[in-house]
């Protein structure tokens, strides 16, 4: 509990007491009713930061696409229980392409040139003479069949004789 501080100077006089006492009533009244400097108050509350337009416009679109879908299968459900529930399993779907006319287009272009270069490759003279290479084999052997048969021995890769 707070005391009231004690007066220093001693009571010489009534008025000179009566008017300490006067300024330090004025004083607590002064301090009781002083306002605060700093504003401790909430902010203000603006409206237009609180209600979300885009955000209920977002749910409202997806709202109505899921009573769009809840409606189409409640009509595929009302189908299903006038025609008895019989279900179409048979698949008769047979596959066509799109590209199908391109590719054929194709292959025929890739038989065509594949043909002309097989032409020119069976009209075309061989580079290499294999009539020619068997002559000179069989010269070589020829020459082998000589040697053999003056020298009578054969040497071996590394030229030792056996």
């Amino acid at each position: 509990m707070h005391r009231a501080p004690q007066l220093t100077l001693p009571r010489g006089s009534k008025y000179l007491q009566s008017t300490w006492e006067k300024a330090y009533q004025d004083h607590r009244k002064k301090v009781r009713d002083a306002q605060p400097l700093v504003d401790t108050r909430a902010p203000l509350c603006l409206r237009h930061l609180h209600l979300n337009i885009k955000k209920l416009k977002l749910e409202e679109e997806r709202l109505s696409v899921i009573d769009r879908d809840n409606y189409l299968l409640l009509e595929k459900m009302s189908c299903i229980m006038r025609t008895r529930a019989q279900t179409d399993n048979r698949n008769d779907y047979t596959h066509k392409s799109l590209n199908r006319g391109n590719r054929e287009q194709e292959r025929h272009r890739v038989q065509r040139k594949n043909k002309i270069i097989l032409g020119r490759i069976t009209d075309s003279e061989p580079l290499y003479q294999a009539r020619k290479w068997q002559e000179d084999w069989a010269r070589t052997e020829k020459y082998q069949d000589t040697r053999m048969k003056h020298h009578g021995r054969q040497q071996t890769c590394k030229g030792k004789r056996n």
